[in-house]
């Protein structure tokens, strides 16, 4: 009987041990990871413009500054039709009229007692044309339209709209490139590259190819799409 006790005891030792053992191993093993970061960049072209144009026109009656506001419009549109830029592609977005006598607190000296303010929104996607009319648009000025940025930004932003289109070969750019930092940082450790432990994708930018102050990505055609995923890896 004592033998038979004895030999249980022993056997219950020998497999907590083992247990304990395992366990020690499987803390070691999942403490043992590299964290490590994949970068993937692709230069892209803008696929959409939005130019708005806006303008002004006074007059000391309303119907004075309606007549100076359809020639300043039909200017533009006559300076689009010559960059090639279709009709279709520009609407009225917005139009203000003003009328300076409603308020007692301006004095308008007896000038300008109407003030209209218009705007015409090019939305296209030749973005060449779109460059093109825009470097050129002194001539609107020229011929005596009054532009106005009171209501935002001057000049075009671009946009770009196939992100979903290089997303996965990003992704997979990104990941290879941790796993390749990954693998060398085992290496450089002596050790063994395990299997993944987790993965963020991280968020996907759309910054200016030229970075430098003032420079904003809306006014660059040409962007600079990143992602930087974040892999871990069990070492060995």
């Amino acid at each position: 009987m004592k033998v038979l006790v004895a030999l249980i005891i022993g056997i219950s030792i020998i497999l907590s041990a083992s247990l304990i053992a395992d366990g020690l191993t499987d803390l070691r093993t999942g403490d043992r990871y590299v964290t490590v970061k994949g970068v993937a960049e692709r230069e892209v072209d803008a696929d959409l413009a939005l130019w708005p144009i806006r303008f002004v026109a006074t007059g000391n009656t309303l119907a004075e500054a309606q007549d100076l506001a359809r020639k300043s419009r039909e200017a533009i549109m006559a300076f689009l039709k010559l960059q090639a830029i279709e009709e279709t592609k520009v609407e009225l977005q917005r139009l203000d009229v003003t009328d300076t006598r409603a308020n007692p607190y301006q004095g308008n000296n007896g000038e300008h007692k109407f003030i209209i303010n218009q705007t015409l929104m090019v939305r296209a996607n030749e973005i060449a044309k779109i460059q093109r009319a825009a470097q050129g648009v002194s001539e609107l000025v020229d011929s005596g339209v009054v532009l106005s940025s009171d209501f935002g930004p001057a000049g075009p932003t671009y946009l770009f709209n196939g992100l979903n289109d290089i997303k996965p070969d990003m992704i997979a750019e990104a990941t290879a490139s941790a796993r390749e930092a990954a693998a060398q940082f085992a290496k450089d450790a002596d050790a063994e590259l395990g299997g993944l432990r987790r993965a963020n994708q991280g968020v996907f930018q759309i910054l200016a190819r030229d970075q430098a102050p003032g420079v904003m990505e809306g006014q660059q055609p040409v962007k600079t799409v990143r992602v930087v995923s974040t892999v871990e890896y069990y070492l060995q």
